[in-house]
This record gives structure tokens, sequence and C-alpha cells, in this order.
């Protein structure tokens, strides 16, 4: 089956450069081998109607219209042994940790600031650091990241970095949890022979870890009442935002549903007002409390900073935490984690240069051709510039921007991401991948085993991106032995 496949340009995370299976793959690769291509046509094709069946979508935004689409899933899954997971996990702890006491540091002392670490205007200068409304409030238990998706990516030779910090909103846990399922039940055969860590009980860890952030001023401690806060249907994360909330057993509301009477939350119910003590939100600090952010904001509850103030509610994640996943500071992260633990990063960072450094920018300018450019504030593929892969009016075009705003952007090596084969069209063809690795923390830190797999589906692209036309993969941290 992969006799035509190109296994030598990039690192394969499934077969060698003479094409043979790796051994994380081998039992996968024999049972794939009984299989005819029409049998894995018809297989594949059931993979995408059951996501289609169960309304498994996500929201494309254009300038004129958003159109609804189910995420594309390839069969092959990313198979992680053991050892390799060992270290992820350990990397993504420490990273957390490190950003955590950032954002607690940079909204109190800011001495990492003070000592010179890292420059004071990536901070002030921060279209995401609410300066005014934050510094000196203490969240609950210190901790202002409970949900961190970290995307990692490996490099031509196979080490794995950091590609990215995601403490906002970061969205995605639902896909992992329906890639294994629709896997488990389009093709079971490939899981009679693998012992795989189970993804059941993660969102029990999300559950216990949400109600660890108990506010100060709760009537009842031990029985609180938590909310999950979406913008509504519109959003495209909306799936997401259902699933959580069903399997978190925990009321899904809109802003609407919510009311502040006396600097308390609560929910607006048949049975009357029903106090609210903790509120995982999934909208936009702008857009969170009309009355501190922006005053137009029709999805937020008028009020709600001045309660969280006030000790009567808990808001997960930190407000504020953009600050510290902004693409800018993500260069400094290694730094902040010898600061803060005095140890060496785990997981490295891709290379970065800052534009608004006239040497580094004059290098990015005469070389953008080779380079990635991404703006430091947006997220989702928009506004990112492939220079291999781009067009002279592309190229041209952000020539300009980075000359009228060199703040607002940076710029990357263009990493030669791992690739895994995808089947579509009845045929194999290497695409590129990543992962986003979850990272839940209250009271302790958790990892969820995997995380969302994205593939560039489109071959020869780097965009990973489900609004920019990737897809998802299973992904399998094997047991120790791996087989059965």
């Amino acid at each position: 089956m992969f006799q035509t496949y190109d296994a030598k340009s990039f690192f394969d995370e499934m077969l060698d450069s003479d094409g043979r299976p790796k051994s994380q793959y081998q039992r996968f690769n024999q049972i794939l081998d009984d299989f005819s291509i029409d049998e894995l046509t018809e297989k594949n094709e059931t993979a995408q109607l059951s996501f289609l069946r169960q309304g498994i979508t996500f929201t494309v935004y254009s300038d004129e219209v958003g159109t609804e689409r189910t995420m594309p899933f390839d069969f092959i899954p990313v198979i992680i042994p053991p050892r390799q997971w060992n270290r992820i996990e350990s990397g993504m702890k420490q990273r957390v940790e490190a950003l955590n006491m950032f954002l607690e540091d940079v909204y109190g002392e800011k001495q990492i600031i003070k000592d010179g670490i890292i420059p004071e205007k990536l901070i002030y200068n921060n279209p995401y650091y609410y300066q005014k409304q934050l510094n000196g409030l203490a969240p609950p238990i210190g901790n202002r990241i409970f949900l961190a998706g970290i995307d990692l990516i490996r490099d031509e030779n196979g080490e794995y970095r950091v590609l990215e910090d995601n403490l906002r909103n970061p969205s995605g846990m639902s896909y992992v949890y329906q890639n294994r399922f629709v896997m488990r039940k389009v093709f079971p055969e490939f899981f009679f022979k693998h012992s795989i860590r189970t993804l059941e009980h993660q969102v029990s860890y999300l559950h216990e870890s949400m109600l660890d952030h108990v506010p100060p001023n709760a009537l009842s401690p031990n029985k609180l009442q938590a909310v999950l806060l979406t913008p509504g249907i519109y959003n495209s994360a909306y799936y997401d935002h259902v699933f959580l909330a069903q399997q978190m057993g925990i009321e899904l509301v809109e802003g609407r549903d919510l009311i502040i009477k006396d600097h308390v939350v609560y929910m607006k119910t048949i049975r009357g007002l029903r106090r609210v003590d903790i509120i995982y939100r999934r909208i936009d600090d702008d857009f969170l409390d009309p009355l501190a952010f922006h005053p137009d904001s029709m999805l937020g509850v008028p009020g709600l900073l001045e309660a969280y103030r006030r000790g009567n509610v808990s808001i997960l994640n930190g407000i504020g935490n953009g600050v510290a996943d902004d693409k800018a500071v993500y260069a400094y992260v290694p730094a902040m984690i010898r600061y803060y633990l005095n140890e060496e990063p785990l997981i490295p960072n891709v290379d970065t240069y800052f534009l608004d450094e006239m040497e580094q920018r004059e290098f990015v300018l005469s070389n953008i051709n080779k380079l990635v450019i991404k703006n430091v504030g947006a997220s989702g593929g928009y506004d990112m510039l492939i220079g291999p892969h781009a067009k002279e009016e592309e190229v041209e075009l952000f020539k300009k921007k980075i000359i009228e705003e060199p703040h607002q952007y940076i710029a990357q090596p263009t990493i030669q991401l791992s690739r895994l084969p995808a089947f579509q069209d009845k045929r194999f063809y290497p695409c590129h991948v990543d992962l986003r690795v979850f990272v839940i923390r209250g009271e302790h830190t958790h990892v969820i085993p995997g995380g969302l797999s994205r593939v560039a589906l489109k071959e020869g692209s780097l965009v990973v991106n489900s609004s920019q036309g990737g897809g998802g993969k299973d992904t399998w941290i094997l047991n120790e032995g791996g087989e059965s």
C-alpha cells in the first residue's frame, strides 16, 4: 500500500526512510495489510458519515458568511510510545506551571520585568493586558490556567517543539473524544491488538479541577454551582461547548441567562434565580463584561468583573491570560522556565524573530520567502504568511504590513513538520501533522493522554487548522508493552 509513498523527504511518524513501519506501527501495519483498498474506502466513508450524523461540526468564518462543516477525519492514528509521551507530559506540566507563575507575577509584583528577563514593552503594549482591571486581583488557589492547549510539532530530526501556547479558550477537546469514538466504531480491528491509554474519566478530571476553584465568598463550598458560558450557536467551537457541558453535567448558558444582583451572579431558571459560583467561560475577555471591557458587547454579563473582584464568583480561564500566550511573549517562555523554576525546558520552542528590532526585521524582509510570518494576536491560521508557498502579491502585502506595524508580527523558520500517511480518494499520501496537548490544572495538574492530532489534508499544505481545511486523527498513547 505504501510502495509509492515518499518517506524520505520529511521525518515520518509511521515509516522510516526505507519505507518500513517503525516499531510502534508494526502491529498496526500488519492489520492494515489485511484490508483491500475498497474496504478501506468504505470504512473511511462510514467514518465521515458518523461525524455528520452526530452533528460534530465547526464554523468557518469569512467576510460574508459563516459556514458550518463537519471535521474531516483520517483513520491512521498518531501512535506515541510511552517513553516519548512521558517526556511530553513532564514538559507540558513544566511549561504551564511557569506560564501560570508568569501570569501571577505580571499582574502582581512584576518582578520578571524589573529583573530585565522580559522587555516591559511586550507587556504594557500588549492588547490582552488589562492592567487597570486585573492588577492585584488574586485568583482562587493561585491558578489562572484551568485548561491549556499547547500545540506541538516534530521537526526534521523528530524532536518535539512547542509551536504555540493557548491559555485563553483552547478548543478541540470534544474532537479528541469523537475521534476515538469513531475510530473504535469503524475500525475495531485495530484496538484488539493494541494496549492504549484510555480517555475514560478524563472529563472527570476536568470537572474536579473546575470545582477546585472555590470563590472566597462561596456559601456552600462543598456544593458549588458551575456553568459553561458560551457566546452561542454561531460560535465556531459551539459543538465543543455543548459536549463539555454535557459531559461535566453542568448548565450551558449564554450571557442573557445570567444576572448580577448585589455583586452576586445568578442563573435564571424556571424555578427562580440560582446562585452561580464558578463560570467556565468560552467568551473572550473583550466581550465578557460590557461595563469593564467592550461596552457594545451583547454576549457577556454586566457587572461580572466586579462580582469576581469581590470574591463572589470564579472565572475560568483567568481574565487577561492572553498576555501569556501572545506569539511575541512565546519566545520568552524558556526564559520563564529558567527564571521561575530554575530548570531547563524539556520541550524547546521554535526559533522566533522580533520584527520591531531593526536588524531582525531587515533579515526577515530579505528572507521572507523562506520564513513563516504570524500576527501576534491572531489564531486559527489567519493573517499568516508561509513564505515558500506564498504568491508574490501576498509576499509584498506582508512586507507592507511588517513595515507599517512591525510590533504586530513575528517570523519563524519554515519548520519541516513531521508527516504521517493519510488515506483519501483511495490512496495513501503524506500529510503534515501537529498535536494539541490539553493540560488541566486545579489543586493538581493532569495531562490528557494523547490530545488532538491535526492533519493538513490538502497535499503539500503546512496549515493544519480546521478553519483552513485541516482534519483530525486519533492519538494513541501506548501502555508499557504497547501491544496485546
